[in-house]
């Protein structure tokens, strides 16, 4: 079994809420391992960039004033199927069509203010990942710490 890293950030609005810590207790209580953690101030430049695929919609200048506004959390997780289970846990976009049990189900009911980022495909973490944190700046775990997580009976996990 390989473990997967993905990236997930929390918006301003988690913080302004003051649910941070709620949200990040759900990933670690999911069985996530936390590889690195930074709080942020999401450059406008850096937002352009990140969510140029929308440029030219109604909602891109919007958006991108919603996430400079504040501080971000960025955090690494690391576990077996990271991005889509982490994708899971988050819930829809909008957190008004968001399942009652995942975090945009629970906290959100704006569809701009959707509280957290997190990777699409593992390719696209990788990508972020490198955007925020330097390969020093991530820790890994050992088996010692995931045997607790994970049924590592002759598994290849280091």
């Amino acid at each position: 079994m390989k473990l997967e890293r993905t990236l997930v950030f929390l918006k301003p609005d988690a913080f302004k809420r003051s649910i941070a810590g709620e949200i990040i207790s759900r990933f670690e209580r999911r069985g996530f391992l936390i590889a690195g953690m930074k709080l942020i101030k999401i450059s406008e430049e850096f937002a352009r960039r990140h969510y140029a695929a929308h440029k030219g919609k109604d909602f891109y200048e919007p958006l991108i004033n919603y996430v400079i506004r504040g501080p971000s959390l960025v955090i690494v997780l690391e576990g077996k199927n990271a991005v889509s289970v982490v994708r899971e846990m988050m819930g829809e976009t909008f957190g008004s069509d968001s399942a009652p049990g995942t975090i945009r189900g629970d906290y959100a009911l704006s569809n701009r203010y959707n509280l957290i980022h997190g990777s699409d495909s593992p390719e696209a973490a990788e990508q972020e990942i490198h955007c925020f944190f330097k390969p020093q700046e991530l820790v890994s775990y050992g088996k010692d710490d995931v045997e607790w997580i994970y049924d590592v009976t002759d598994s290849d996990i280091v």
